[in-house]
């Protein structure tokens, strides 16, 4: 088939940019490299402050939001180190400090002592600092010759964009105008760092004293909950008790696992202990785990909307502890909290495990719940596969690994009876109050039978304890 067209008129060179642009001077190949190098440190050294600062962080939407960002500067680190890798480096060199500067500048946000100036440092400074670097190199580089690099720019920049807007709402929202005062000092001292990354001759002799990061950071692996978790100690309410006892029906169980997926909120606080205090691996290791981590923030989201949906305010309804999260950070090495990570993600492939889940979520009659534990589900096989890459190669056999895994769960302690002598909790039993307020939007009487149901984890089965946590 033949069609009418003039030569020529089409757009030229794939429609990249005209000839003219094709035809300007651009990035040689090794300032390329050079500036790649330092967007990647740049995206390195923020994923770690994400990371670190999840189990520390109080505030839940934090938390949430920081998982995310944690994984969109790990997928950016990838790429980069990629692209790095194409244009004729070895030894690539990726792991190697650019600029002293930059290094100070990323010190002092990791080591911020208050949230205020950790959003401060991250969104108005590293962040914006790293946009306008970006945008620079796409305005520098030669569009055609140097296009994978224009392209994985324009794919980072899509997201910074969105982790800027949202990192402006926050501060909008969580930093007064006196915190703002407060951290100008502290601040002025960031912006000398990027001042001095590319200074030369006499400015690039101003000396930056440290404030911060004067002292050596140290990962703080305790889990803060904000004012919303009014009983973080809570274990008066054993979910898979109840969802794996056949006189209840599937309605309510739904229920149970919209606490289920919210409670998995201690799973990014424990993952991220993990990321942080285990150095030295290759990079696709933080990646994956990172990848992991972020799932689990997704399905305490979705247990959030879950409830949402039912109009139900589970901060006063739903009482979600970090007992889980507390105990393995406190308790056990990162390789042994990797154990029962696996451990616990490996006991959830079984019939018995996640498409048990869903085929109580599909019973129930709540497409809601059946989508997000047909994801959940999915996300899960992805985890143990990670599991087998990072995790079993650690060990001689599968079942070494396993073992371990299972010699470590038995040795976490979670100590419900001390917890409610110490005064922290009375384990009050608030499933009554969350299944009449569901029976309301569902427009329906509370079953007897269901109402009543009261089993803590003080009564619970020992063989129920494997699940008892991240799934």
């Amino acid at each position: 088939m033949t069609t009418n067209h003039t030569p020529g008129k089409l757009p030229p060179l794939a429609g990249l940019c005209t000839f003219d642009e094709a035809q300007r001077p651009g990035l040689p190949v090794e300032e390329c490299v050079r500036r790649l190098k330092r967007y990647h440190y740049s995206l390195k050294r923020l994923h770690q402050i994400f990371n670190n600062r999840i189990s520390s962080e109080p505030v839940y939407e934090l938390k949430m939001t920081f998982s995310l960002h944690a994984y969109y500067c790990a997928e950016h680190v990838t790429a980069l180190r990629q692209r790095v890798g194409e244009m004729r480096e070895p030894p690539l060199g990726l792991e190697s400090v650019p600029n002293t500067h930059l290094e100070i500048l990323f010190d002092e946000i990791l080591a911020a002592p208050i949230t205020a100036e950790l959003l401060l440092g991250v969104y108005e400074v590293a962040l914006p600092s790293l946009q306008n670097a970006l945008q620079q190199h796409l305005l520098d580089t030669n569009p055609l010759a140097d296009h994978p690099s224009v392209r994985m720019i324009r794919f980072a920049m899509l997201e910074i964009d969105e982790m800027l807007t949202i990192g402006q709402a926050t501060i909008d929202e969580l930093v007064d105008e006196k915190q703002r005062a407060q951290s100008q000092s502290w601040l002025g001292l960031l912006n000398q760092c990027l001042a001095n990354v590319d200074a030369t001759g006499e400015l690039a002799q101003q000396t930056v004293k440290r404030q911060h990061s004067a002292m050596p950071y140290r990962y703080d692996g305790a889990p803060k909950r904000d004012n919303r978790f009014p009983d973080p100690y809570n274990m008066g309410v054993n979910a898979e008790s109840f969802l794996y006892d056949e006189q209840y029906p599937p309605e309510p169980k739904t229920l149970m696992m919209f606490y289920k997926r919210l409670r998995e909120i201690d799973v990014p606080e424990m993952m991220s202990s993990i990321i942080a205090e285990t150095p030295g691996k290759p990079w696709d290791y933080y990646h994956d785990m990172t990848r992991q981590l972020w799932d689990e923030a997704r399905h305490a989201m979705m247990g959030e909307v879950g409830f949402v949906s039912l109009g139900i305010d589970w901060p006063h309804k739903v009482m979600v502890n970090f007992n889980w999260s507390h105990a393995l950070n406190a308790q056990l090495t990162p390789i042994e909290r990797h154990a029962v990570l696996y451990f616990i993600e490996l006991g959830l492939m079984p019939k018995t495990g996640k498409r048990f889940e869903w085929e109580v979520a599909l019973d129930s009659n709540n497409p809601l719940s059946a989508l997000f534990q047909d994801y959940d589900w999915a996300d899960e096989v992805l985890h143990s596969r990670i599991g087998r890459d990072w995790y079993l190669p650690e060990f001689k056999t599968p079942k070494a690994a396993l073992d371990f895994g299972d010699t470590c769960w038995t040795r976490v302690f979670m100590d419900w009876n001390q917890y409610r002598l110490d005064g922290k909790t009375d384990h009050r039993n608030w499933w009554p109050d969350l299944y009449i307020a569901a029976c309301k939007s569902w427009g329906i009487e509370p079953n007897p039978n269901v109402l009543r149901f009261n089993t803590s984890y003080e009564t619970v089965r020992a063989d129920l304890k494997p699940v008892s946590a991240s799934g």
